[in-house]
């Protein structure tokens, strides 16, 4: 219904914080930090979000926000704002990687020449969660570590994977200059 309200804050919180939820999970696949930015998103919302507004008005305010959110929080956790994952994109780039299609051939080289670079805990790391579709808890089954220890290998990769694609070698950053 077009012209339908909230009644109230709570009733904003009560209808909304379940997409908002599993919007984050979906995103960043860990319940924790789910959890705290589904709060960021209500907190971030609060004081500019008037309670006045249609029903569909606060959603799309919510996912705006939830946009926002979730942008600060991976130019946190990577170094670099990643909003959107096309994962059918990727999928069909994977199975079919012809020339025509949004990933081509030389991607794809680029990706298994960037791999190639990482030491090999790192590479087998960022195969299996993203390559193999492993969640954090069976990539560390995989390579015999604990799920913490997973995370921490899981950042690092991602980090160093991100200074190689720059050109810039991990060595660098330690020496004086």
């Amino acid at each position: 219904m077009p012209g339908e309200v909230y009644v109230d804050w709570n009733a904003i919180y009560t209808d909304n914080i379940g997409w908002i939820y599993r919007l984050m999970f979906a995103k960043v696949g860990n319940r924790p930090d789910a959890e705290d930015l589904t709060a960021e998103v209500f907190l971030a919302a609060l004081r500019p979000l008037r309670t006045s507004a249609s029903v569909p008005e606060v959603r799309a305010y919510l996912l705006a926000t939830a946009r926002t959110v979730l942008a600060a929080h991976w130019r946190r956790t990577l170094g670099r704002e990643i909003t959107t994952l096309d994962l059918e994109q990727m999928a069909a780039a994977v199975s079919d990687p012809d020339p025509a299609s949004d990933i081509s051939k030389a991607t794809v080289q680029h990706a298994e020449a960037l791999l190639a670079a990482l030491p090999e805990r790192y590479r087998r790391i960022l195969q299996l969660r993203f390559l193999d579709s492993y969640s954090i808890r069976e990539a560390a089954v995989e390579l015999g570590i604990s799920m913490a220890n997973a995370k921490v290998l899981q950042h690092r990769a991602l980090r160093l994977a991100a200074e190689v694609a720059r050109g810039s070698s991990p060595d660098a950053r330690e020496r004086p200059e």
